[in-house]
């Protein structure tokens, strides 16, 4: 009888350890899944970004920059390259782009429409603004020259918000920034007659999207913005880190999204359209046409 009690308090005990080592294995198994979610963050971002639909731009945007829509319609994509003050205007599957010169030889970055105006950044942080309705002119005449807007650095991305009436310039790098190991944001508020004022200015944190890539020894050189129309969150580009950076409406950063493979040659604009799909245009390279990369959002 003992050992039959023997007998039973054994089983009784190997499943009771069998059943409490299973949990611990479930528990890590758990843990580690919710880690890496964490640090991967897929289902945050509403678009599969290694994904795209890939249109080829024309030899005349081998060298593409900056990319916007008008109020979001993606039927007609404005784009400058970096080299020659002119505007182009085509269908995402057009073979040919038409242009309009506003202005001579330079370093153009990136452009936005605001209030039925076009301005367009050089790397300086001069502006040129001219009215969208002279686009398709062979040259625009009636353009209006800003200088002195924002200290002295390296500028590479321009956006606007119609909503509030603002457009912001975002810097690449500057002496002050480099310093003060953050990125800034400049605000102004737009007025129809193209004059601008002062209205705010912002930080990206070196450090914060160091920890969040992972990339201790990161330098955060951004070279566009665009602002998400559906969840009003900034989407911040930076083609030497090859990194995708979103923020809230004020610039908090949430999260990081690493640009991976073959399709991110040199990107360097970027835009939402009206149903709240993301484009990123590439510069051409050795083996690669100058692009627009099209990323359907996902419900």
């Amino acid at each position: 009888m003992k050992h039959y009690k023997k007998g039973i308090l054994f089983a009784i005990s190997t499943v009771l350890i069998a059943f409490v080592g299973v949990s611990c294995v479930n528990g890590k198994h758990e843990e580690n899944t919710t880690t890496e979610t964490a640090e991967v963050n897929p289902s945050k971002l509403p678009y599969d970004l290694e994904n795209p639909v890939e249109y080829n731009m024309p030899q005349s945007l081998f060298e593409i920059s900056g990319i916007v829509f008008n109020q979001g319609k993606a039927d007609q994509v404005y784009a400058i390259q970096d080299e020659d003050g002119d505007i182009f205007h085509l269908g995402l599957a057009d073979k040919e782009a038409k242009y309009s010169k506003f202005g001579g030889k330079g370093d153009y970055e990136d452009l936005t429409i605001i209030k039925n105006q076009v301005a367009v950044l050089k790397s300086n942080g001069e502006l040129h603004i001219f009215p969208l309705s002279e686009v398709g002119k062979p040259e625009i005449t009636n353009v209006i020259k800003t200088k002195d807007l924002v200290p002295k650095a390296e500028y590479e991305g321009l956006a606007a918000d119609d909503k509030n009436g603002k457009i912001y310039i975002l810097t690449k790098e500057s002496k002050a920034d480099a310093k003060a190991k953050h990125t800034s944001i400049y605000a102004f508020q737009f007025a129809e007659d193209g004059s601008l004022k002062a209205d705010g200015e912002f930080a990206l944190a070196y450090q914060e999207i160091a920890d969040l890539s992972g990339d201790k020894k990161l330098k955060f050189r951004p070279s566009a913005l665009a602002k998400n129309p559906a969840t009003q969150e900034w989407y911040v580009l930076s083609s030497i880190n090859k990194l995708l950076v979103v923020t809230d409406a004020d610039f908090k950063i949430k999260a990081t999204y690493p640009l991976k493979g073959s399709h991110f040659n040199q990107p360097e604009g970027i835009a939402f359209d009206k149903d709240n799909n993301l484009y990123i245009s590439n510069e051409g390279g050795t083996l690669s046409a100058g692009n627009i990369l099209l990323f359907k959002h996902k419900p």
